[in-house]
């Protein structure tokens, strides 16, 4: 009996082992493709991490750039004004200096007609200041002397000495030497005791100079020392020097070396270093 039980048993086992293994082997695959549903699962997880960790970067340096754009746009606008008000005040300077010219050309205008109405010039009774020792040798011309000063002209209303002095310079920068002889004259005669009067008179002679007319060059540069020997600044020990390059341009060495030396003597030091050198040059020629 108990054989038969045990053979029973055993047949029936061996009967269900083929059902039991397929099962398992079932199992076995679903657990293997759970198990890689996991793993892609995870690589997923951390592939949205990454991704939202470059979108906050991608947003953060979004929003720097709109941070920056906007203020460019405001220092642009801000700038843009400044400009706008740069040009407002340019444009009121320019009015103003316009109308500054056009009144100055129609007070040098008046000049000019007032110094063309003058008489012709008469000696004056007294020099503006009290002319120097005779004996120094640079102050006697070769024929005649300097012409005398003319007499004090009037001056039209609302001018001033500075503008027209300022106007005359301006001519003679500008090359425009008979205008600034005409300016710098009609100066001279309607303020002989202003403190630019010799260098009023000084220009004069640069300009007659840059003519090449060296007579009158001369002339006037001979007023500069004798009228005005006190003068401050460097017009007198200019009007040495150049007083001497006029009478080498008139061919008379020898009046020339006495307006050097008498530069150097009454100047000595930087003052008369032109007129030193230029002493030293006709020196040697012999």
């Amino acid at each position: 009996m108990r054989i038969a039980a045990t053979a029973l048993f055993v047949l029936f086992v061996a009967s269900a082992s083929p059902a039991a293994a397929a099962a398992n082997k079932e199992h076995l695959q679903l657990m293997a493709e759970i198990r890689m549903l996991q793993e892609q699962q995870q690589q997923l997880q951390g592939l949205l991490g990454a991704l939202q960790d470059t979108l906050k970067a991608f947003s953060s340096k979004l929003d720097d750039q709109s941070a920056a754009t906007r203020k460019a746009m405001a220092d642009q606008t801000l700038a843009t004004t400044g400009i706008g008000d740069n040009v407002r005040v340019l444009r009121e300077k320019t009015d103003e200096t316009n109308v500054r010219i056009s009144t100055m050309a129609q007070e040098l205008e008046v000049l000019r007609q007032t110094i063309a109405s003058q008489p012709a010039a008469q000696p004056m009774s007294q020099p503006v200041t009290p002319a120097p020792q005779p004996t120094d040798p640079a102050l006697t011309p070769p024929a005649g002397g300097p012409p005398a000063t003319p007499p004090v002209s009037t001056v039209p209303p609302g001018t001033s000495a500075q503008r027209m002095y300022e106007t005359s310079y301006d001519d003679y920068s500008a090359g425009r030497h008979d205008m600034a002889i005409a300016g710098f004259q009609g100066f001279v005669q309607a303020f002989p005791r202003h403190p630019m009067a010799a260098a009023a008179l000084y220009n004069i002679g640069m300009s007659y100079f840059s003519l090449s007319k060296w007579p009158e060059a001369r002339d006037a540069f001979l007023k500069v020392i004798t009228e005005y020997p006190q003068a401050q600044g460097s017009a007198v020990p200019d009007a040495y020097f150049k007083l001497g390059q006029s009478y080498e341009r008139l061919n008379q060495p020898d009046f020339a070396k006495k307006a050097y030396e008498a530069a150097i003597q009454k100047f000595p030091g930087p003052a008369s270093a032109m007129s030193n050198q230029a002493l030293s040059r006709l020196n040697n020629r012999r």
